[in-house]
């Protein structure tokens, strides 16, 4: 098969590449590379006959059409999205350009490409998607397929337009889509903005480690590589127009997460004094969702697919790479708004 992929060079997309390839997929990465593309995210198959790479952006529609033409795919994984919550605080237009405007041409060209070639019915369009669509759960229930939208951020307010626009698309020009919405994603090759890279690199920094209000807000933690793995797994054999949640089955506080991280850091790179020691409670984030969890039954049930990483085995291979791969993240450092508190701007 040969898979265009959205944001390929970003975090969740190039671990889509990596493992696509890995499998003997010919891919396509279509990436605008902004600020939090990194091409050495898919260095290891940069090489590889079945790769290939497009610096486009996806709301230049007259490009997509024109990689479409070349490139022919049997299938698009759409992860291309501003995915920063406080950066969307910051400055909305963005994620409105992108997730929005962005998805829709994605679909129109797709819709383009999909007639012009006669409409055939293995094609699939895989929209990617989050959780924080959802809205916010109190100390008990799960977030199911079924449930309502409720997004409270300019991120996820614009996620779950996007999401109805694949929607739509299906329904009204009958476009073969599937959609999936996952939980809180961590792994190889974070972006150094998201919560779990600041928390290791400020502590080996010895810098302040900053955790939002009390840290009391929960969230269910996914290994990045197994996410890819359900996602070609959707793609593959999920149902036309249905929608599948992709949860780690790993709830964990903010203050948690960071405690375990800061003991594994204890371990592995010891100095005199606790990296515990470091965490400083920050004013909380505007509209900060208290809880997401997600329900991953249908896609267990469905597809027979489960994660494979625990939230602790998870974290330690997570430390470990950032202590093996010092090169990589040093050489974001100096990227638009890496080491600065955002979304205080609203």
């Amino acid at each position: 098969m040969k898979i265009l992929v959205t944001g390929g060079a970003g975090f969740i997309g190039s671990a889509v590449v990596r493992l696509a390839v890995a499998r003997g997929h010919a891919v396509v990465n279509v990436d605008a590379l902004t600020y939090a593309g990194c091409l050495a995210n898919v260095a290891d198959v940069a090489d590889n006959a079945l790769y290939s790479f497009e610096q486009v952006d996806i709301r230049d529609r007259a490009a997509l059409d024109a990689v479409m033409d070349t490139h022919q795919p049997d299938a698009i994984m759409h992860l291309a999205a501003e995915s920063h919550v406080d950066r969307s605080i910051d400055g909305p237009g963005d994620f409105i350009e992108t997730n929005i405007t962005g998805t829709y041409n994605m679909l129109e060209a797709a819709r383009a490409y999909w007639t012009a070639k006669g409409k055939p019915a293995d094609f699939r369009f895989h929209h990617i998607s989050t959780d924080e669509v959802y809205g916010s759960l109190g100390e008990t229930g799960m977030f199911t397929e079924e449930t309502s939208y409720d997004p409270r951020s300019p991120y996820s307010a614009s996620k779950a337009a996007s999401d109805h626009l694949v929607r739509a698309w299906h329904e009204t020009y009958g476009l073969p889509v599937v959609l999936t919405n996952c939980s809180n994603n961590y792994g190889p090759y974070h972006f150094p903005e998201k919560l779990i890279p600041v928390v290791i690199l400020n502590a080996l920094a010895g810098k302040d480690i900053p955790v939002y209000g009390k840290g009391e807000n929960v969230r269910d933690w996914l290994y990045v590589e197994d996410h890819a793995d359900a996602l070609l797994l959707v793609l593959e054999k999920g149902a036309l127009g249905r929608s599948y949640n992709i949860g780690g089955e790993n709830e964990a506080r903010n203050i948690d997460l960071v405690t375990t991280i800061c003991q594994i850091l204890d371990d592995k790179r010891p100095k005199n004094t606790k990296y515990e020691d470091q965490i400083t409670f920050v004013a909380d984030r505007a509209g900060h969702d208290l809880r997401y969890a997600i329900d991953p039954g249908r896609i267990r049930d469905e597809l027979g697919w489960r994660p494979s990483v625990t939230v602790e085995e998870g974290l330690e291979k997570t430390v470990q790479w950032y202590l093996d791969n010092e090169d990589w993240w040093r050489a974001l450092q100096d990227r638009d708004g890496v080491g600065e508190r955002l979304g205080v701007k609203g």
